[in-house]
C-alpha cells in the first residue's frame, strides 16, 4: 500500500462554524437601517466583520497582519464567503471610516439572539 495523497477535509474550520451561527438577517437589517454600505463598492460591512473576526482568531496585531494572513490562504477564503483578501488600504480605510455603531448594535443583537443559551449565573 502506498501513501494516500488525497486530502479529505472533515467538517468546517472553526471560524466558518462561528460565521454560520451568526444571524445574518439581523446584521443586514442593521446595515440597511444605518446605511453603513452606502459609500462602499466592494468592501461591505459583512466582509469587514469577517476580516475582524479572522484577525481576532488569528491573534493578529495590525491590519497588515490580518490582510497578509488572509492573502496567505489564497483561494481558501471561499469558506468565509470571500473571493479574495482585502487590500490593507481598503480594510484600513473601512476600519477608520465606517461608523462603529453598526458593530455595537450587532453585539447587542447577538446577546438578545443567544440569550436563551447564555448562563445567568455569576
Amino acid at each position: 500500500m502506498g501513501k494516500v495523497s488525497e486530502n479529505k477535509f472533515v467538517g468546517q474550520p472553526i471560524l466558518r462554524q462561528i460565521v454560520n451561527i451568526l444571524p445574518r438577517e439581523k446584521f443586514d437589517e442593521l446595515v440597511i437601517r444605518l446605511g453603513s454600505d452606502k459609500y462602499y463598492k466592494a468592501f461591505f460591512s459583512w466582509d469587514q466583520l469577517i476580516v475582524m473576526l479572522f484577525g481576532i482568531f488569528s491573534r493578529c496585531d495590525s491590519m497588515g497582519e490580518v490582510c497578509d494572513g488572509m492573502r496567505a490562504l489564497g483561494g481558501k477564503l471561499n469558506y468565509l464567503g470571500m473571493e479574495s483578501s482585502p487590500a490593507k488600504s481598503t480594510a484600513g480605510d473601512a476600519l477608520r471610516d465606517r461608523d462603529e455603531e453598526l458593530f455595537r448594535l450587532f453585539y447587542f443583537a447577538l446577546i438578545a439572539h443567544f440569550s436563551p443559551l447564555l448562563s445567568v449565573s455569576i
